[in-house]
């Protein structure tokens, strides 16, 4: 059983469709990335797999007691309030010592327990805030551009911790991002969202899908990923459905000398 899977999802702001008829879902132990423009609806999707918003049409079916995390895109914290790593873990709930050990170990911060979080860096902070949502052992993950504002380095290695994250404790990850230089080697499932699914599949099915191509260009087929994803395991789930247009996903492998960097063009509608 799918742990999370949202069907049909309509979503509207006044006069605009942000939200157009959109399916997506995630198995146990997959890590489903979602990727699309500025204003694409990612970030409303995001809300309303988190139940934060309920959409106009459609609906999220969640697996029986799912337990979820999540990590935010930003966390503003002011940098007058003296509050420390273990502190801030320990909010609203402290966790047992022997949870907040084993979290700590797992994303790397044991020796951050007792610095201010106003005192950390970037790739450290978003460390923290996974720490933060796995404290419930959750079986599902939704990231919301995690890597935002990090380097390419700290983002290639918060993409390897999401994966040591899902092969020590099996959890599923759906995850916003804009990463195109690692979004394909992180995934096991890509979806190409512009107010509906454009393509959606294995990273090697989408980025030769022309829907794809016309959204990010070219340059953007995974040649500069930072580290390779292996698959070695696998996850029952149907790649089509009604929520992706009939489009014919089969391409050819594109020509690997066209390796100029990515881009995402801008849109001035929602997020």
């Amino acid at each position: 059983m799918s742990l999370i899977t949202a069907e049909n999802i309509v979503m509207r702001y006044g006069d605009v469709r942000v939200l157009d008829g959109v399916d997506a879902s995630v198995e146990p132990g997959e890590i489903v990335t979602l990727i699309g423009p500025n204003g694409s609806g990612k970030s409303t999707l995001v809300k309303v797999l988190l139940g934060v918003v309920r959409p106009d049409g459609g609906r999220v079916v969640r697996a029986p007691g799912l337990r979820l995390g999540y990590v935010p895109q930003k966390l503003h914290i002011d940098a007058s309030l003296p509050i420390t790593v273990s502190r801030f873990l320990s909010l609203p709930a402290r966790p047992s010592a022997d949870r907040m050990a084993a979290v700590a170990q797992i994303t790397g911060i044991t020796g951050l327990r007792d610095r201010q979080m106003t005192a950390l860096s970037g790739g450290q902070f978003q460390r923290v805030l996974l720490a933060r949502a796995l404290l419930t052992d959750p079986q599902l993950l939704i990231l919301d551009e995690p890597t935002q504002g990090l380097d390419q380095t700290g983002e290639a290695d918060f993409y390897e911790l999401i994966e040591q994250v899902r092969r020590e404790t099996g959890a599923g990850v759906f995850m916003v991002s804009h990463d195109l230089h690692v979004v394909m080697s992180a995934s096991d499932r890509v979806i190409c969202l512009n107010h509906h699914i454009c393509c959606a599949g294995t990273p090697h099915v989408v980025r030769a899908a022309p829907e794809y191509r016309a959204l990010f260009g070219r340059g953007t087929h995974g040649a500069l990923a930072l580290y390779q994803h292996q698959h070695d395991h696998e996850h029952e789930h149907e790649h089509d459905g009604p929520g992706h247009h009939g489009h014919d996903h089969a391409g050819a492998n594109l020509d690997d000398s066209d390796k100029e960097s990515p881009t995402i063009a801008e849109s001035s509608d929602h997020a």
